[in-house]
């Protein structure tokens, strides 16, 4: 999931059923400048954050007012802290002319954007080591079990590791180690999509949640989803699919080369929003899992280490415990 999303910094739609993950995201999102400072002077690596806003398109009429009426649900979680335009199809083409006939209608936030995810995905490891930290790399674990003098950390090389806190935050990963630590969250996968095409000289003239252009040129087209299991396979139907979305909203793009396309699973709970849970049968145990976490990083570089810390200033985290899962089949 880490080198295999879609690189967005997006609100729109994120928490409209639910309050406490609007208000998440809302507080992620508006952290992003702060955070990509901290993280480009820590590694050297620039982010290529922009926040100018995006676009949700439109070629089903119901799917635009579902979604329209998403927003304005989360408009009434958020009020002031969020802003979004809902555009007619003709309205849209009058404004941007190269938009196909096919697009019923697109949603507008000036709050959502994007960030190259591979380089996010360097400055953090850099970050971690100029703060002092060290990763083990290919470090698969096996087993790991709390002691008398802390917790044991077995790997698939036989080493150990010891630790007095530990922290599961291994993705799909979590499923076989959640229970050992006393947790109940079963994570899943969800398949996505994407196809990358050939670098453009010209810059699109917007940013939307299935088609961005990445700081070197080339096009992300993606926004699947699909229960695959573990495989993360890319399908010849879906990678059409995809291209025909994307020539339906910008026609002139018939013509592009796609250069490489592939499928990575992202990491679901049961209800699709993050868990921060602690352990009440394992103390100093913790369990991190989320969808979007570029979205959330500057949360989860942040806040979330309070939370851990058990700090004054730590955030309320108590509506992403696992305990609501017990009152639901999901679990």
């Amino acid at each position: 999931a880490s080198q295999g999303n879609f690189g967005l910094v997006w609100l729109q739609g994120k928490g409209a059923h639910y309050a406490p993950y609007a208000h998440l995201t809302s507080d992620a999102v508006s952290g992003w400048p702060e955070f990509a400072t901290l993280i480009e002077d820590l590694s050297g690596v620039k982010l290529s954050l922009d926040q100018s806003g995006g676009f949700e398109f439109f070629t089903d009429e119901a799917e635009f007012r579902d979604f329209a009426a998403d927003l304005e649900q989360q408009q009434t979680y958020l009020g002031n802290r969020f802003n979004f335009e809902t555009i007619q199809g003709d309205d849209l083409r009058r404004s941007h002319p190269e938009i196909g006939a096919g697009v019923v209608g697109a949603t507008f936030s000036s709050l959502d954007g994007h960030v190259n995810p591979l380089r996010l995905l360097k400055a953090l490891k850099q970050a971690v080591a100029a703060l002092g930290g060290a990763i083990v790399s290919d470090a698969y674990v096996a087993d790991v079990s709390r002691g008398a003098s802390g917790f044991d950390i077995s790997l698939g090389s036989g080493a150990h590791h010891g630790a007095d806190r530990v922290v599961l935050a291994a993705g799909l990963g979590a499923a076989n180690l959640a229970e050992k630590l006393g947790f109940q969250t079963r994570v899943r996968p969800q398949r996505g999509e994407l196809l990358i095409t050939e670098k453009l000289s010209e810059r699109l003239p917007f940013l939307s949640s299935t088609i961005r252009q990445t700081d070197e040129g080339g096009l992300q087209i993606g926004g699947t989803k699909a229960d695959a299991g573990y495989d993360d396979s890319e399908t010849l139907d879906v990678m059409a699919g995809l291209a025909q979305h994307a020539v339906t909203v910008l026609p002139v793009l018939r013509d592009l080369r796609v250069i490489r396309a592939w499928g990575a699973l992202r990491v679901m709970s049961p209800d699709g929003h993050p868990v921060y849970a602690r352990s009440s049968t394992h103390p100093g145990a913790y369990l991190v899992t989320c969808h979007s976490g570029v979205t959330l990083a500057p949360m989860h570089g942040g806040a979330l280490a309070h939370w851990i810390d058990n700090t004054a200033d730590a955030p309320n985290l108590e509506a992403f415990d696992e305990d609501r899962f017990t009152l639901s089949p999901a679990a």
